[in-house]
């Protein structure tokens, strides 16, 4: 019975549960504010503090070690991202947006490892009723991941027209000199292609993100689960282990992938040749 009772009350799926804190929907469309959203400018709110504090305030011709490392991760993204994917007359316009992706991303990340007090759930401690603290993680969630694929999704075509012309930029899907009898074959293979990269990008940050916080989760929900002593110590080092390995790792590895696969997108489309 206490096996039964553990589990029904440990359910690690229900942190990403997202109950509508404040209802609005604006037709079909719900525009509901919850957890996600609250994580959502929380993250925006910390970006902005990150590069005004970083990129803009009390920059001097002798560096501060902060300056010194804001001027280094500029260097990183600009080396690492940029200039190698996107062609030298467009990293003017779209350098910005690729880096503050990465930002936006990475703090996205960071904040899920953090333990806040953002939650509909209550414990009563001194006579108050009191929000509990836990992590969550934004990018856990595919809406979110998928509408910042559809910036980059969007911008891709938006730049390749732009730059190519209609004509000239749908033309650059179908490969030089395919026979004429396979373009039945090669032209909807190449739509679902391009539909296929908003896949490649939303799915692969939501699901690491998503598999690291239930693994930590599920690793010290173990505790209770089974309600026995000797997993305790083996419970929490294990989730120690995950925790630091995505803190470490996964956060900067996977919004440094996003940001890049958007500058190859990006750049692809205005130089299609390449």
């Amino acid at each position: 019975m206490s096996l039964v009772l553990a589990v029904e009350e440990f359910s690690p799926e229900h942190e990403f549960v997202l109950d509508p804190w404040v209802p609005f929907e604006l037709g079909p469309i719900d525009l509901s504010i919850n957890k996600a959203v609250v994580y959502l400018w929380l993250g925006g709110l910390v970006t902005i503090l990150f590069g005004v504090w970083f990129m803009r305030f009390g920059l001097s011709l002798r560096p501060s070690r902060r300056q010194t490392t804001g001027e280094s991760l500029y260097d990183a993204l600009q080396g690492q991202i940029a200039e190698g994917n996107l062609p030298s007359r467009a990293i003017g316009r779209w350098f910005p947006y690729v880096a503050s992706l990465f930002l936006f991303i990475w703090i996205l990340n960071l904040i899920g490892f953090i333990p806040l007090p953002i939650s509909s759930e209550k414990f009563h401690a001194f006579g108050l009723d009191l929000p509990t603290w836990g992590i969550y993680a934004a990018t856990a969630n595919l809406s979110v991941t998928l509408a910042l694929a559809f910036i980059t999704f969007g911008a891709t075509h938006v730049e390749g027209v732009r730059y190519n012309g209609p004509v000239g930029y749908f033309k650059s899907w179908i490969p030089a000199g395919a026979p004429k009898p396979l373009l039945g074959l090669i032209v909807p293979l190449e739509v679902i292609s391009q539909f296929m990269r908003l896949v490649s990008l939303s799915v692969r940050l939501y699901a690491n993100m998503l598999a690291g916080h239930m693994l930590f989760l599920v690793m010290i929900g173990l505790i209770f689960i089974f309600s026995s002593y000797y997993l305790i110590v083996p419970s929490i080092l294990f989730g120690t282990v995950v925790y630091i390995f995505e803190v470490a790792i996964v956060v900067t590895i996977q919004a440094f992938v996003f940001a890049l696969l958007s500058a190859i997108y990006i750049g692809g489309a205005i130089e299609p040749e390449h």
